[in-house]
């Protein structure tokens, strides 16, 4: 599957009617962004079960701010709805292939009841 492009009309239907989602916050004056892109795309195509997006945070200003996304590139990983991963930089495709399956091996029964132990709390 090739990436596809999130913006304010498909953010929320994409994250909930999906089991996975990768996310790419990049920018087009943005070298690394540009060099990690090639990469990205790559790695989506070995991935056909898996949302890949991205969000162009020039345009999508209101979705970059509701993530306080501060350095671009960023990766996002959300499963089930949950954010299991958001860190800044460029990652290699050998790094970025570990990433996506230490996700998908996670148990989310135990990520759904450590959020809701996190949300009791506070």
């Amino acid at each position: 599957m090739a990436t596809i492009e999130l913006d304010q009309h498909n953010f929320e239907s994409t994250i909930t009617g999906n089991d996975m989602v990768i996310i790419d916050f990049w920018a087009p004056w943005c070298g690394p962004c540009r060099s990690f892109a090639p990469t990205y795309e790559k790695i989506s195509e070995q991935y056909p079960d898996i949302v890949f997006a991205k969000v162009n945070t020039e345009v999508e200003q209101g979705i970059a701010a509701s993530f306080n996304i501060r350095s671009i590139p960023t990766l996002m990983i959300f499963r089930e709805q949950v954010i299991i991963y958001a860190e800044a930089g460029a990652l290699p495709a050998s790094a970025l292939t570990q990433l996506i399956d230490e996700a998908r091996k996670l148990d989310m029964a135990e990520v759904h009841s450590q959020v809701a132990k996190t949300q009791q709390a506070s």
